[in-house]
C-alpha cells in the first residue's frame, strides 16, 4: 500500500468540495503521506456510466484506490444524497475494493437537512466495499466555505478545528495499519 487517495464526487470544474479536498491532500502532505486525488468528473463520463473497467483512465483510478491505504471521500450532497457520479465510480471498484482501508467520508451540502446524508447514504455503500474503519465523517455547510481567488478553500477556525477533529483520527487510523511514511530531510 502506498498512501492516500481522495475521491472527489464533485461534477463542477470550480468546487467548493474539490477545494476541500484540496485542503485535505495538502494537510495530509504535510503529515508526509504521498496523496492522490481521483476528480471523478475528469474520467470519460462514458466509460464511467457504461462500467468500462477496462478504459485507461478507469482503470489507473481504480488501481490509486486499490494502492492507497486510506481513502477520503469528498463529496457534495445533492437532493439528500451524493453524487450520481461518485456513485457511477464507487460502482466501478470491485466488490471488496475498500478492503483493509480507513475511509474518511466528508460532505458539503446547501442546508443542514442533509446531515444525514453520510450516515445514511454514503457510508453503507463503503461498507459493502468492505472498508476496514469508516470514521466519522464531516458535513460542511456551503454558507460556512469561500473560494478564494485562487480557488482555495476558506473557513473560519471553528470549522477548520472540527476538520482536524476528523482529519487526525484518520491519520492514525492509517498509521496504525503500518502504512510507512517517507523518510523526511532533516535540516543540519
Amino acid at each position: 500500500m502506498s498512501g492516500i487517495a481522495i475521491i472527489t464526487g464533485s461534477v463542477s470544474a470550480r468546487s467548493k468540495t474539490a477545494a476541500l479536498a484540496a485542503r485535505i491532500a495538502a494537510r495530509l502532505g504535510r503529515e508526509g503521506f504521498r496523496v492522490t486525488t481521483v476528480n471523478v468528473r475528469d474520467l470519460p463520463a462514458e466509460d464511467v456510466l457504461f462500467g468500462r473497467v477496462d478504459s485507461p483512465a478507469v482503470a489507473d483510478a481504480v488501481r490509486i484506490v486499490a494502492e492507497a491505504s486510506g481513502v477520503v471521500i469528498a463529496t457534495p450532497i445533492y437532493k439528500a444524497s451524493y453524487t450520481g457520479a461518485l456513485k457511477a465510480f464507487l460502482d466501478l471498484l470491485p466488490q471488496f475494493g475498500l478492503a483493509g482501508k480507513a475511509v474518511l467520508p466528508l460532505a458539503t451540502g446547501g442546508t443542514l437537512a442533509h446531515v444525514l446524508a453520510i450516515d445514511y447514504g454514503l457510508r453503507p455503500v463503503l461498507q459493502s466495499l468492505g472498508a476496514r474503519h469508516v470514521l466519522a465523517g464531516l458535513f460542511l455547510l456551503d454558507k460556512a466555505l469561500r473560494l478564494g481567488e485562487d480557488g482555495a478553500l476558506e473557513i473560519d477556525d471553528e470549522l477548520g478545528s472540527k476538520l482536524e477533529e476528523v482529519v487526525r483520527p484518520f491519520i492514525d487510523s492509517v498509521l496504525r495499519e503500518g502504512l510507512p511514511l517517507p523518510a523526511r530531510d532533516v535540516a543540519a
